[in-house]
């Protein structure tokens, strides 16, 4: 048995250490103004839907004047708002709205690089001895790359401007890399954060957490970055986990911590070593760290019961809640990488009974596919720097389906800006919502048991492996309301497991107790107490 017990809560403790965050992919939520396109009017018209769902927060992607080059993540103006998305106003209707329904508001914020058609980078390419070239990262004109590193995206990192000088770009070359040793940079952000929790905003999504600053000296990596990694290792010491960023996020705390109502960060991550993921949620650091190594497993029970075991043990070390997070914008959709709904569900199930917060992305509560996009309507920049060897994430970010009978399955009177596969409207959420077999009331269920039983969550789990079973043992951290087990069977035959109620199971079809014991069904979760 692995035995992983996290620190123990405090009276009141902060609405982040336990919360449901639901992940919107702006562009593709729901589209307000008929143009084919999400926005915030969308948005705010479906609050209603996420507080039915039942979750605490909207995580929101990124909504600025952007080049459009990386789905927003390359960034123009960090204060303002895309005009196919809204005004700042609109921001501060969401903010209001969603605050009036129990929900808060996260944004993202991509620190790492921005735009190349952001002022700052456009002043640089007039030469060397621009003050906005030190914000950026340029090397001298020379007849070969200054190094080996290489694009997340695929090819070299380093490309060229007019005059000859190299800058980098850990991502597409219309994604510069930011100089965080330039105080500007820092005080740039600085402002951007405070425009924004002025505003309203409860927090920010930190996009390339684990980057922002680079070898100085530009020596060449001892690897080459690989998709299929859990996360960077050794491989790419010069370009990601330098030791100066956790200051930075030190100093992000404290303008956090200065608000009446302190404000929350949580970090993507993407680090191999999960005790380094964790260093990034010290007390006085980040409060959330994404550890994706769940998001990247197979369906292996082994695979799973480490990957739970060390994540809780890592932040354990710190203090720190465990963030759980099955899919997102840039990972095929877990019904597809999993081989089927019911793997999914039986996943879901197992995430929201583990202790910490739980990151859900739109549409996997409706049992989302990966979709099939024709390569002619795709627009991932990874499709193309690869030359078509990876998909990329269009897939994983076709617009929503919510009334079967509307066009475009109710994301838009106009023509989606992806293509929606002919089979969408079968997962509509009117399809779902009264439906007690649906993956939808699986989820609203989870997250209503999750509030009602302070061991879901909240408390303290060891987990055991046994076969291709997982048995993860669930108590509170205070007071005596009774232990809950949730138990997985990972492989296709049934089990026989010791449960006396069953408090939710993932499978429709799973059988019930019989004098203290339940024929766990294949690929299937369940929520079970002894008495």
């Amino acid at each position: 048995m692995q035995d992983t017990r996290p620190v123990e809560h405090v009276a009141h403790a902060p609405w982040w250490r336990d919360a449901v965050v639901y992940q919107v992919y702006l562009r593709s939520f729901a589209d307000g103004n008929g143009d084919g396109v999400g926005d915030f009017a969308g948005l705010r018209a479906r609050l209603p839907y996420l507080a039915e769902l039942g979750v605490d927060a909207v995580w929101v992607t990124p909504h600025y004047v952007s080049g459009g080059a990386d789905g927003g993540y390359d960034v123009i103006d960090y204060t303002a708002v895309d005009p196919e998305y809204g005004t700042v106003e609109d921001v501060r209707g969401l903010i209001e709205d969603a605050h009036a329904v129990g929900l808060r508001v996260l944004l993202d914020i991509v620190p790492n690089h921005t735009s190349d058609q952001h002022p700052w980078f456009q002043a640089a390419l007039a030469g060397p001895d621009s003050p906005e070239a030190a914000r950026y990262h340029f090397r001298p004109a020379s007849e070969e790359p200054p190094n080996n590193w290489q694009s997340m995206f695929g090819g070299p990192a380093w490309s060229r401007t007019p005059d000859g000088r190299w800058y980098l770009h850990l991502f597409t070359p219309q994604q510069p890399d930011l100089n965080w040793d330039d105080a500007s940079v820092v005080a740039d952000f600085d402002r951007t954060l405070r425009f924004w929790f002025d505003l309203g905003v409860d927090g920010f999504r930190v996009d390339v957490a684990y980057g922002l600053f680079k070898d100085p000296s530009y020596r060449d990596n001892p690897g080459i970055y690989s998709p299929t990694l859990f996360g960077h290792g050794p491989e790419q010491a010069m370009t990601t986990n330098q030791p100066g960023v956790h200051e930075i996020w030190r100093r992000w705390r404290a303008l956090c911590d200065s608000y009446d109502e302190p404000k929350m960060l949580v970090g993507e991550v993407s680090l191999a070593d999960l005790d380094e993921v964790g260093r990034y949620a010290r007390p006085d650091e980040l409060h959330h760290a994404f550890q994706f190594r769940l998001l990247k497993s197979d369906w292996d029970a082994s695979s799973f019961a480490d990957t739970i075991a060390e994540a809780l043990a890592a932040f354990e070390t710190v203090g720190a809640p465990a963030p759980w997070v099955l899919g997102n914008h840039d990972k095929a959709r877990q019904v597809t990488r999993y081989g089927s709904e019911r793997r999914a569900r039986a996943a879901a199930l197992l995430m929201l009974a583990l202790p910490g917060s739980a990151y859900l992305y739109a549409g996997e509560e409706l049992g989302l596919p990966e979709a099939d996009v024709p390569d002619a309507a795709r627009r991932d920049p990874i499709f193309f720097r690869s030359h078509g060897r990876r998909p990329g994430r269009d897939g994983c970010r076709i617009p929503m389906p919510w009334e079967a009978a509307d066009p475009n399955a109710g994301f838009s009177t106009a023509t989606p800006w992806l293509p929606q596969p002919a089979d969408w409207p079968a997962y509509a959420v009117d399809q779902q919502e009264s439906d007690p077999a649906a993956t939808f009331t699986l989820y609203q269920q989870a997250i209503m048991l999750r509030k009602l039983h302070p061991a879901l969550g909240t408390g303290l789990a060891a987990v055991t492996l046994d076969g291709d079973v997982i048995r993860v043992d669930l108590v509170a951290r205070t007071g005596d309301p009774g232990p809950i087990t949730c138990w997985i069977n990972m492989g296709a035959a049934p089990v026989t497991i010791p449960a006396a109620r069953v408090l939710l199971a993932s499978a429709p079809d799973q059988p019930g107790p019989s004098e203290g014991r339940l024929t766990l069904s294949g690929d299937t979760a369940v929520w079970a107490t002894s008495r």
